[in-house]
């Protein structure tokens, strides 16, 4: 009986062992076909899953990514996309294995990412996937993984990590699904999800990080993320959120350590409850639209080491408290350059760059830095350019070892810098420019180991020093690329250094790093001084920009300034608007070699023009106009193949023009006006392709115009006046008096400015963008040009009228309102849609420049569509220019009853102590500038443009004599 029951038992358990084995083998089997089945599902051009094989590798938990358990049931997949190293420009982006973030640098601080494979994944994302019930970590970061994320996904009970961070994901976030229960990392940042953030998500109770950046999300921030107790990042830039910050966000932050609400519409002010998370080290809160004032209890941060607020419309005094901060390194609070990196050619080409400014900065504070922010002992970065500042600087800036990067310009400091910074030994960026700074700079001043130096547009004197610095600890240059790292500091060092670059107009080159010190626009007295660069800077062969126009500099030229140009790499000077002398001594062509663009216009420079100007090979920019020159025109200047500005304008010179001028292949300016010059205008000067601008006037040539200019489809200045010449001339078919634009090249401040003061031409009012600014002929009549055309220079004739009309009132200043102001947008027309503030900012991107459709001297004009189908433009008013709010107020309903056939419709305005911009209706046909200039493509003839001009001058007529604003 007993050996009977024995074998019962056995048997059973033999059974039961069979089984087991049977059905683990049986759902090991399952879990094979359905990484099999995703492998199927996928586009794979690299290989990257060439181990998933069953027949050379049968064992699937040794496969690619693959980790299973001790039941080799499979519990993580982690396959990240193929990594390349991004660059725009010179700004190289870290191991992304994506393009996609290479233009937002401040994009992802404290994510932590798997090492790239050697290729990219293509296609959907199979459902199957979420019968993997074991699964644990689900990482396809970085691929190109689209359509929706599959439901079974969201019910995965065991999941703790689901990545899928810079795929191609479209759809919305699911409002209900039944697990991700213990869910710990949520990063979908960087795809194409749109709708709002589900409430759904409040079960997540366990999320220690939640990136759903640079998205399509819209909606407001869900009140439970304040819930999140275990919560360490948070991501929610580059989406569409609006609404405020919730005040008690910070009621359970107790683990927040990255807090990034960048690039959104959020308003309201800043919660101060964000002084509660006691571990914040990154705070982004930039381009959205908060307002109040900085809160003080952002002082409790002691573990702060970055904040930046810039771009919005904040306003007060920058709290002392943030001095409290002990590891803060990079305080932003206001910020000209757009976050956003754009491209830039990475060439050799010797060009003039445009400035990259934008004028998305409405933070307006109140009086200065507080002492304690400039004793803080780690911080590398100080960031408030254009902020509304006032005062002295600090007498003696002693916590400031550690300090790298200032840039206080364009506000409105007073005093003198004697001593401010001397123990700034790291200083290699320092920008004050366009204040109202006095006195004389310090000799210790560590000017020689400056990466950037700009004390422009201010009000200093005394001579310029003989720095003695001889060495400098450590070299940094404007050649900053990102590496391999995520430093936040150092990502911020390396952006400005970045955009200080890009944002100048002189021919550096793209591979050399760069050293400006600018000491323009100034009351700086003497001699020119020796190049200020200390001698282990000059073995790194660098480019070196000396700027020091606008002064009262005497003494002879060149004085010591050539005296170490050999050793660079290249020369950028601009001493012009002085009081230099002398000559030009004759072996500036073996003194100078590295001379890029030298521009000594307007002193008093005599004797005759070197003819070894031709051996300076790299020379791009050469002015010498307004000066007391006399002799020929050297023929050895054709030598300069990459000379594009050349300016002689208003000397003594006389002879002709060298016939060799035609060899100048690369100009684009010739300007030989205001001399004595005879002879003819050689025809050679038809084989310059690329010149846009040629004044030949006030001089003594005789003969025929070459007919040819007119062939010139790049020349859009030609001014040959006061000669005695014969024949007609025109350019690009059109009378060159009616088309006296030119394209200045000639611009000499360094810091950024706002596009009103970087940019010339007329605003282009009511114009569609630039490639909607042709009219189709096809559709389109005669008529419709006309009016079209018309109206669209009458709304500038009123818009200039009525700012104007602003702009001389003697207004009394008001303060500025600290906390939140009115949104209030005042309508006249009823457009058949709501016209909200928000409504209008987001129409406009946040007033973004890819909205820009005109810049003028008041401000830039955008379009908006408010709602589909519905466009209108925005004149947003530079606040600075108007005081008065009230006043405004008044002034504008007074004028809003102005009305007439040929003046544009006022739609409404609004008007705080902040933001100003009126809106009226959008004409998508352009504007007359570009209707004149492009006239020769269409068939109009004279009888539209006398309409043009006559609905003009009715409109005119009505604003003079019969408009009586009550």
């Amino acid at each position: 009986m007993k050996c009977y029951l024995f074998c019962k038992d056995l048997i059973l358990f033999v059974f039961q062992l069979f089984a087991f084995f049977y059905l683990a083998s049986g759902n090991l089997a399952s879990e094979k076909r359905i990484l099999l089945e995703f492998k199927s599902s996928v586009f794979d051009p690299s290989g990257v899953l060439s181990s998933w094989n069953s027949s050379n590798n049968p064992n699937h938990c040794s496969w690619f990514g693959v980790s299973c358990n001790s039941r080799s049931e499979v519990i993580s997949i982690t396959i990240p996309g193929g990594c390349r190293e991004v660059s725009e420009g010179n700004f190289a982006q870290p191991c992304s294995c994506s393009s996609k973030l290479s233009k937002f640098p401040f994009y992802g601080f404290g994510l932590r990412r798997s090492a790239c494979s050697k290729g990219k994944l293509v296609g959907n994302l199979s459902p199957l996937v979420g019968k993997l019930t074991e699964l644990r970590v689900l990482s396809l970061a970085f691929n190109d993984i689209g359509g929706e994320i599959p439901l079974e996904l969201w019910g995965l009970q065991n999941l703790e990590e689901l990545d899928l961070e810079g795929n191609s994901l479209t759809g919305k976030l699911p409002n209900e699904f039944v697990g991700l229960r213990n869910l710990r990392v949520l990063n979908l940042g960087f795809n194409e999800l749109e709708g709002e953030i589900p409430g759904s998500f409040s079960r997540f109770v366990d999320l220690e990080v939640l990136n759903l950046a640079g998205n399509k999300l819209k909606g407001s921030m869900p009140s439970y993320v304040g819930s999140f107790h275990k919560l360490k990042g948070l991501y929610l830039s580059n989406n569409q959120l609006k609404g405020p910050i919730l005040e008690n966000f910070g009621s359970n932050c107790r683990y927040l350590e990255y807090l990034d609400l960048s690039w959104n519409f959020l308003v309201g002010s800043i919660p101060s409850s964000l002084g509660n998370c006691p571990r914040l080290r990154t705070l982004l809160l930039f381009s959205n639209m908060l307002d109040g004032v900085i809160p003080n209890e952002l002082g409790q941060l002691h573990k702060l080491k970055v904040l930046d607020v810039s771009r919005n419309n904040l306003s007060g005094l920058i709290p002392m408290e943030l001095g409290n901060c002990a590891q803060l390194s990079v305080l932003v609070l206001s910020n000209l350059f757009d976050p956003v990196l754009s491209e830039q050619s990475s060439s050799e080409e010797l060009s003039f760059r445009l400035p990259l400014a934008t004028t998305d900065e409405y933070n307006h504070f109140r009086g200065s830095i507080p002492m304690r922010i400039t004793t803080l002992p780690k911080l590398k970065v100080l960031w408030v350019p254009r902020a509304n500042l006032e005062g002295k600087l600090a007498r003696n800036w002693s916590g400031c070892e550690n300090l790298e990067m200032v840039n206080l310009a364009q506000n409105r400091f007073s005093g003198e810098i004697f001593g401010v910074f001397n123990g700034c030994k790291k200083l290699h960026h320092l920008d004050l420019s366009s204040n109202r700074l006095t006195g004389e700079l310090d000799d210790k001043l560590p000017i020689p180991c400056m990466t950037l130096f700009d004390i422009s547009g201010n009000l200093m004197s005394g001579s310029i020093p003989k720095f003695n610095q001889s060495v400098c600890p450590g070299f940094s240059s404007l050649s900053y690329g990102l590496l391999q790292t995520r430093d936040p500091a150092f990502v911020y060092l390396s952006f400005f250094a970045y955009k200080t670059r890009h944002a100048m107009v002189f021919p550096f080159s793209s591979s050399k790093a760069v050293l400006i010190h600018n000491f323009g626009g100034n009351s700086f007295s003497g001699s020119l001084p020796g190049l200020p660069v200390v001698p282990t800077r000059l073995e790194k062969q660098i480019d070196y920009a000396f700027l020091a126009g606008g002064n009262k500099l005497t003494g002879s030229f060149p004085g010591s300034l050539f005296g170490n140009c050999n050793k660079l790499h290249g020369l950028i000077a601009d001493v012009s608007k002085n009081k230099l002398s002398g000559h030009i001594p004759f072996g500036i062509g073996a003194i100078c070699r590295s001379l890029r663009y030298l521009d000594v216009s307007e002193n008093q420079i005599t004797g005759l023009i070197p003819r070894c100007f031709g051996y300076l090979k790299s020379l791009v920019f050469l002015d010498l106009s307004r000066n007391k020159f006399r002799g020929p025109v050297p023929e050895g200047l054709h030598q300069l193949k990459y000379l594009k500005h050349l300016s002689l304008a208003s000397n003594n010179l006389t002879g002709s023009i060298p016939s060799s001028f035609a060899q100048l292949r690369s100009l684009e300016v010739l300007d030989l006006s205001s001399n004595s010059l005879s002879g003819e205008i050689p025809q050679g000067l038809l084989d310059l392709r690329n010149l846009t601008s040629l004044q030949l006037n006030n001089n003594k040539f005789s003969g025929e115009i070459p007919s040819g200019f007119s062939n010139l489809k790049s020349l859009s200045m030609l001014e040959v006046s006061s000669n005695d010449l014969s024949g007609s001339y025109a350019v690009n078919n059109t009378d060159v008096h009616e088309k006296p634009l030119l394209r200045s090249h000639h611009v000499f401040s360094l810091s950024v400015r706002s596009a009103e003061t970087t940019f010339t031409g007329s605003s282009q009012i009511g114009a569609a963008s630039p490639s909607s600014n042709t009219i189709d002929d096809q559709s389109l009549d005669s008529i419709e040009i006309a009016s079209i055309a018309s109206a669209s220079a009458i709304v500038s004739v009123l818009l200039v009228l009525v700012i104007l009309f602003f702009y001389s009132r003697k207004w009394v200043p008001v303060s500025r309102v600290q906390g939140s102001e009115t949104r209030e947008i005042t309508a006249f027309v009823d457009i058949g849609v709501p016209l909200t503030y928000e409504a209008i900012v987001q129409a406009t991107g946040n007033f973004s420049a890819g909205n820009c459709i005109g810049n003028g001297g008041f401000g830039a004009t955008y379009k908006a569509e408010i709602a589909p189908g519905t466009l209108v433009a925005v004149k947003r008013l530079a606040v600075g220019r108007f005081q008065g709010v009230q006043q405004f107020h008044a002034e504008v309903k007074t004028l809003e009853t102005m009305r007439h056939p040929n003046l544009v419709t006022l739609i409404g305005y609004h008007a705080s102590e902040t933001e100003m911009f009126l809106i009226y209706n959008y004409l998508s046909g352009g504007n007359l500038e570009n209707f004149i200039k492009e006239r020769s493509t269409r068939a109009v003839d004279w009888k539209i443009i006398h309409k043009i001009a006559s609905d003009v001058a009715h409109a005119l007529a009505y604003l003079h004599d019969q408009c009586n604003p009550k």
